[in-house]
């Protein structure tokens, strides 16, 4: 960690002991880079005041709308942040949408310094024709759908066809196609929403295909989550041993998650037991590569999607940095279904704020925003939309250890005071908004938590808005 060695440890705790000013900070976003930011704050600096913005209700950000509602063990990180949020140096404030509640120069006004740390809210387009048709969605809205993003509550995607296609080759496309093909009574003891599970219910898709540019070699998900596709009661791995071809010799000085991970595969795609002449196929599911999204193919009638062409293509380089280039032949695959989980997208908040729309990446060094002093960011906005919670977790370390060194070096002027929420709040209020409390959000916790024991689950997720609000009688 930068600065982290311990020299620098002990002149931090030299001049934490000095009777200086408390630095006023706050961060916008409470997801995983927000709450990992404020704790390596508040555990390293014995005075500094630390307050958390978020636009929902709701805290925890991916933790609680991204990761599928059957990995409940990658959820247990909302105990620390819990934790964070509990201390009497911390605070939560929720229901409040930096940008339009409060503006960033208003918040740069209450606080010493402001941490950004509010993700990707949006997805990359794939831009090719028929993208708009009906049967066609974001990886990121499907996943809100069945995780209670209360923005994505209204999308009802039709799943009645037979066949879905995601385009992706990450753990996001293997979580959708996992919930696909999931048997319901799997999902029925998770915290899915009670109307995805309905919808779920009453699905005719009983093969999804994970369409990829590149090669085995190129897939970015993980041996857990592959295995655990691979292991899924009820459904095969449809995967084609011509793929793998020559691999095995291609990885042996790979390191050694690919390798394993390319394994797997070849491993899955020579086992695959022959089925016996007319037996029904159970669900199933295959990867497919070398293929590059062309255009959406509409029905008769153009109303919705009947299938996508695809571009054949051959790499160029390898590893992954590989390049998947067209070669000219084009193939069209059947399916109602298309889901494009090709990556998600953080947007600009404020036009003060420097913003590179090529990378979705505020410009930064160790999290210093580039030519904005007082001003950092961490998670996805900082390095891009990729990695695990435990990624997310060392960069908001970083980010939060800049700012430490910064107030060190007087680099940033703790000397003015600075009234933090107590400006926020009479702007606030002017504005007719009402903050939510992380004491209001532990209620609206127990009623879910209330709900879910009823049918079964660990919480039913209120999806509503509106709803939150009147449990705790705002």
């Amino acid at each position: 960690m930068a600065g982290a060695g311990p020299r620098a440890a002990l002149g931090l705790r030299r001049w934490l002991s000095s009777a200086a000013p408390a630095p006023r900070l706050c961060v916008v976003g409470s997801g995983p880079a927000g709450f990992y930011t404020a704790q390596h704050i508040l555990k390293h600096h014995g005075g500094a005041l630390v307050d958390i913005y978020e636009k929902l209700p709701v805290p925890f950000g991916l933790v609680r709308f991204g990761v599928a509602p059957d990995h409940p063990e990658v959820k247990n990180v909302t105990n620390t942040f819990t934790q964070t949020a509990r201390s009497e140096r911390c605070a939560f404030y929720g229901n409040v949408t930096v940008g339009r509640d409060v503006t960033l120069p208003e918040l740069q006004q209450a606080y010493h310094a402001v941490v950004l740390s509010y993700g990707a809210e949006d997805n990359r387009v794939l831009g090719i024709p028929g993208e708009n048709l009906p049967g066609v969605y974001s990886a990121r809205a499907f996943v809100g759908w069945y995780n209670g993003l209360p923005e994505n509550q209204d999308l009802k995607p039709d799943l009645s066809c037979e066949t879905a296609l995601i385009l992706g080759h990450g753990n996001v496309a293997l979580d959708i196609a996992r919930i696909l093909l999931s048997p319901l009574q799997l999902l029925r003891k998770t915290d899915i929403t009670d109307s995805s599970l309905a919808a779920l219910a009453c699905s005719k898709v009983k093969r999804v295909w994970l369409v990829g540019r590149r090669g085995p070699l190129q897939v970015a998900f993980t041996i857990k989550e592959l295995r655990e596709m691979i292991n899924l009661p009820g459904t095969r791995a449809v995967l084609d041993p011509a793929d793998f071809t020559g691999l095995e010799s291609a990885v042996r000085d790979a390191p050694r998650p690919r390798k394993r991970l390319t394994e797997l595969m070849i491993k899955t795609a020579l086992e695959q037991p022959v089925r016996a002449a007319g037996a029904a196929a159970p669900r199933e599911w295959g990867l497919k590569f070398q293929r590059s999204p062309q255009e959406v193919l509409p029905s008769a009638d153009g109303r919705r999607a009947r299938g996508i062409r695809m571009a054949l293509t051959h790499l160029e380089g390898s590893g992954d940095s590989a390049k998947a280039i067209p070669t000219g032949d084009v193939e069209d695959l059947e399916c109602g279904l298309v889901l494009s989980s090709i990556g998600y997208r953080s947007l600009p908040l404020d036009p003060a704020v420097p913003f590179d729309s090529q990378r979705g990446v505020i410009p930064n060094s160790s999290g210093r925003v580039q030519g904005v002093p007082g001003l950092y960011c961490s998670g996805w906005v900082k390095r891009g939309p990729t990695g695990v919670i435990i990624t997310t977790m060392n960069d908001s370390f970083d980010t939060a250890q800049s700012l430490l060194e910064d107030l060190q070096r007087g680099v940033l002027d703790i000397s003015p005071s600075r009234e933090g929420f107590g400006l926020v709040e009479s702007i606030l209020h002017s504005r007719g908004v009402r903050p939510v409390s992380f004491s209001d959000w532990e209620k609206i916790d127990a009623a879910e938590v209330a709900r879910g024991k009823a049918a079964g689950k660990p919480r039913e997720k209120i999806v509503d808005p509106a709803e939150m609000l009147r449990i705790i009688g705002h």
